[in-house]
């Protein structure tokens, strides 16, 4: 059912007397009431609902499976007991990608209307959970008509008759709630977030948390809806209307710069130079190179029409670029005097195929650098794909004030056409999970032979045939996912927490203290104050920045600010100015100071450094002590449930890899309880890394894989990951 005029005629038939009401748009059940507290023609007894759309953990291969709950707006949906009444596992609110591609409906007009928009690929796979409560009295019951600017009323006979009618609707249950305990009342929007909402009470909002100011889900509670809370709230993304994408906002962007112009620098100062390939790929081509594509077959997007007319040949759009750039390479390198060749390209790739996008982390466009270069010898190659690994790591770790570990890939993990692989690893704590930072490849001579980059053998002796010689190659890439990173370690229940070197506003300027007794000129002397300071930190390479809104209170722009991140709050006040101070409060820790105004040009910038490296070192301290040396198997599967990393004696061998993983996931252990907010997946290695534990050395020979009992050859980093 495509428009409301087509769902009010199918109501009239199953009952419904009265025309939908018209009132302004909503996005909650508070916004709801009160458009229906001034709008007329309503029955005389009625009551609120709450529709939830969830989905359960299920394998990525397997269609999704959401579940829909229909509830009065009292009632508290426990989703552990909906998964228990289901038998299904960690249940969570399902985002806007689903509602869109599943429901073709938004957040705020979700109802059990939208049943009837479901494709009938996926009718079959959606459960409906009503609330006994509903079905029982003779209130009329109040639905958005598939958008929030108009409500129709209709009995529990007609509802059932609704959703009966639902073509291919295989699966409705009706649950009594009121044996569940009773959730803390969810907090009207405040001038602060309420940090101990209980995690129930989060998981009911019909809006997910994201119609209201500040974060709803603590990070603790739902880590995932937290997440996407953060970034959505502190204006880093906005939603796009073509699923798994997003737009990416000026905060975020700038974030990007700046990682941009430091790792630019430091690739120039290398000898790389900037380029730029066209995106779009023959079949031909991108076919060349089998071995390397495959891994990237099902997320390659096709363009196969311009028009309304079919292209001749199907035209990719790149996933990666090996195979666009290393034909042109063939016919640039003439000589070994041509070498090396080093370039670098600043653009966007697609890789089309998954279905739970993650934003900044899985996304089907995103940003990136990708470096790709020739040599002559083995030893050239890899230096640089080292001196590169060295440059992702100080852009964490300088810049996000994010610590990594570098290593390389394991044989099963690495880049497909590679010959090693290089990677920046970081870690999580609150989900104990890795995540794969930035990677750079020892491409060794795979790809010179497929696309024919050769060059004569300058060691040929003179007047005979030179021999010819496949070049040495290296490639490496940094995205947008290392804003995600930052995002997951540093953030907060108040939102965003940005490190000062990348924040686009390092100080917000508010004036405090003002009252209806405050004189028009104290106003403007308080608001010239905060003028003063922005002007004089701009001078010294503080980006300032001064909130003179008249309509907002002081307590508004606090929360504001906080959750968008800015390092540094600064707030000026009538006494302020007669004691020649200023209050300094630091994103990061709270930490409230009193400052000299005339010694703020030196304060200020040494409150931001301080603060870069506090962050750093206090996600250092913790990665640390969540990093385990694991020696024996029986510890192993009780680090990662403990939410740590563990670095045993390995045998490298792909095989022992798999058993890993199949022995340490959390299904298949019998005696371990299931935590509906910890990853259930089994461990897979994220790096051997180049810093080797030497309290117990590796003794070759002697030492042991903890797995299988053969010689171990290094320490690897195992976990559960992104």
């Amino acid at each position: 059912m495509a428009d409301t005029s087509a769902l009010v005629s199918k109501l009239s038939s199953l009952g419904l007397k009265d025309s939908p009401v018209e009132h302004v748009a909503v996005e909650n059940n508070e916004q709801w009431a009160e458009a229906l507290a001034t709008a007329s023609g309503l029955p005389s007894n009625y009551v609120l609902t709450k529709t939830l759309v969830f989905k359960p953990k299920q394998p990525k291969s397997e269609p999704i499976a959401p579940i829909v709950v229909v509830i009065k707006e009292t009632t508290t949906a426990s989703s552990k007991a909906i998964g228990t009444e289901l038998k299904l596992k960690d249940l969570r609110l399902a985002n806007e990608d689903v509602l869109k591609d599943v429901f073709q409906t938004a957040r705020g007009s979700v109802s059990p209307f939208a049943l009837g928009q479901v494709p009938q690929e996926h009718i079959g796979n959606v459960r409906v959970v009503i609330d006994k409560a509903l079905l029982t009295g003779d209130a009329q019951i109040a639905f958005h008509p598939l958008n929030s600017s108009q409500t129709v009323f209709v009995d529990s006979a007609a509802l059932k008759a609704y959703i009966a009618s639902v073509e291919g609707l295989q699966h409705v249950v009706e649950m009594d709630f009121t044996a569940e305990p009773a959730a803390a009342p969810v907090p009207k929007p405040a001038a602060k977030p309420a940090a101990k909402k209980s995690s129930a009470a989060a998981k009911t909002e019909d809006t997910a948390g994201l119609n209201k100011l500040g974060i709803q889900t603590p990070k603790s509670a739902d880590f995932s809806e937290w997440y996407t809370e953060v970034v959505l709230k502190s204006e880093l993304l906005s939603r796009y209307d073509v699923s798994g994408c997003y737009i990416v906002r000026p905060r975020a962007y700038f974030v990007w710069q700046q990682i941009q112009e430091f790792f630019d620098a430091g690739i120039k100062g290398m000898g790389v130079k900037n380029c730029y390939f066209p995106m779009f790929v023959s079949s031909q081509v991108l076919e060349r190179e089998k071995d390397h594509i495959e891994g990237f077959a099902p997320e390659v997007a096709w363009v196969t029409r311009a028009g309304s007319k079919e292209l001749n040949e199907p035209l990719a759009i790149r996933p990666t670029s090996e195979t666009v750039m290393y034909p042109y390479f063939g016919d640039w390198i003439r000589s070994h005097r041509d070498l090396p060749l080093r370039l670098n390209q600043w653009c966007s790739v697609v890789r089309w195929e998954f279905k739970n996008p993650q934003p900044f982390l899985r996304t089907r466009e995103f940003l990136w650098q990708e470096g790709h270069c020739a040599y002559f010898g083995k030893e050239q190659a890899m230096r640089e794909t080292l001196e590169v690994l060295t440059l992702y790591r100080r852009v964490y770790e300088e810049l996000l004030a994010v610590p990594v570990i570098e290593g390389e890939k394991s044989e099963k993990e690495k880049f497909a056409g590679g010959v090693t692989t290089t990677t920046v690893e970081g870690f999580i704590p609150d989900t104990g999970r890795g995540i794969q930072g930035g990677t750079s490849h020892y491409l060794g001579q795979n790809f010179s032979k497929m696309f024919n980059v050769v060059v004569e053998d300058p060691a040929s002796e003179a007047g005979a045939e030179r021999a010819k010689l496949y070049v040495h190659q290296a490639s490496w890439g940094l995205s947008t996912r290392t804003i995600g990173v930052m995002v997951m370690l540093h953030s907060d229940d108040k939102g965003l927490v940005l490190p000062p070197r990348v924040a686009e506003t390092q100080v917000i300027i508010v004036p405090c203290g003002v009252n209806a007794k405050t004189t028009s000129e104290q106003r403007a002397a308080i608001n010239d104050a905060c003028l003063s300071v922005e002007a004089r930190l701009r001078i010294v390479g503080v980006r300032a920045e001064a909130d003179l809104r008249d309509d907002k209170t002081p307590a508004f722009k606090f929360n504001h600010w906080e959750l968008r991140g800015v390092p540094i709050r600064i707030e000026i006040g009538p006494k302020d100015l007669e004691s020649h101070i200023v209050t300094t409060i630091r994103r990061d820790t709270g930490a409230r100071d009193a400052v000299q105004t005339d010694a703020l040009e030196t304060t200020v910038p040494l409150m931001m450094v301080t603060m870069q490296a506090e962050m750093l070192a206090r996600a250092r301290k913790i990665m640390d002590e969540r990093v385990k040396i694991v020696l024996e198997w029986a510890d192993f599967v009780p680090a990662l449930n403990s939410k740590c990393l563990a670095l045993i004696p390995w045998c490298e061998r792909e095989v022992c890899e798999e058993q890993i993983k199949k022995r340490s996931t959390r299904d298949v252990m019998a005696d371990e309880p299931e935590n509906e907010r910890e990853p259930s997946m089994g461990a897979k290695s994220l790096c051997l890394p180049y810093k080797q534990p030497e309290n117990p050395p590796i003794v070759p020979g002697q030492t042991k894989c903890i797995q299988c009992g053969e010689d171990a050859k290094r320490y690897a980093l195992f976990g559960r990951s992104y």
